[in-house]
């Protein structure tokens, strides 16, 4: 549940609020742009919020605040703001999005409806569309390694170590036995050639064998 300013809560109540959106762009290199849906210029927590930009919000709130790639922001290139040059220069990647409510008659009363981040941009005709994705997103990602028999090193990247120009035409199929027999390279092998495998659960002792606490 949002913290709604007490003099904005007013306003909305007595229905004296005149409302609009405002949205806040900051780069990784810190540079706050901002832009806004009001036939006017705003300035909205410090920022110049331009209002000849041709900003839009292209998904609903719900969609922007949790799942990636549902929420788009649409706009024109400026050379006073967003410019091609700088986007293709990939300035905006990973830039971070706020987007606020805002009595455009009394700036300084906002409300902070959603984040998210710049995920993807797309270039078309002199406008501009980013892809945003909300804080949830982060859970869909894959943090850290995988277990697992097989090498998950690329063949002939750095994890792998190998030169390709030393074995032609050679593929791997990352398994330990290949590595070690075609290579001789098992000092870099990145799997778990010894991890147990889904038959682990079914195997159990049996009498007349060598019951020492060792590999099976």
């Amino acid at each position: 549940m949002r913290a709604v300013p007490p003099e904005l809560a007013a306003r909305l109540e007595s229905g004296a609020a005149c409302l609009c959106h405002a949205w806040i762009l900051t780069r990784p290199d810190g540079v706050r742009l901002g832009f806004t849906d009001h036939d006017q210029d705003l300035a909205v927590d410090g920022v110049a919020c331009r209002a000849a930009s041709g900003w839009t919000a292209g998904a609903a709130e719900t969609a922007a605040g949790f799942a990636p790639g549902l929420a788009t922001a649409v706009g024109g290139f400026d050379d006073e703001g967003l410019s091609e040059s700088d986007l293709a220069a990939g300035l905006y990647d990973g830039a971070a999005v706020e987007c606020r409510l805002v009595d455009w008659s009394a700036p300084g009363l906002h409300l902070l409806l959603w984040r998210a981040g710049v995920a993807a941009v797309k270039t078309e005709g002199g406008t501009f569309t980013l892809q945003l994705e909300g804080p949830l997103a982060a859970l869909d990602r894959v943090a850290g390694r995988t277990f697992g028999r097989s090498c998950d090193a690329a063949f002939g990247d750095a994890r792998c170590g190998l030169d390709l120009a030393d074995f032609p035409g050679a593929t791997c199929d990352k398994r330990w036995a290949t590595c070690r027999e075609a290579f001789g390279n098992c000092l870099n092998f990145r799997g778990f050639p010894s991890a147990p495998g889904e038959d682990f659960l079914t195997l159990y002792p049996s009498e007349g064998e060598r019951n020492d606490g060792g590999r099976r």
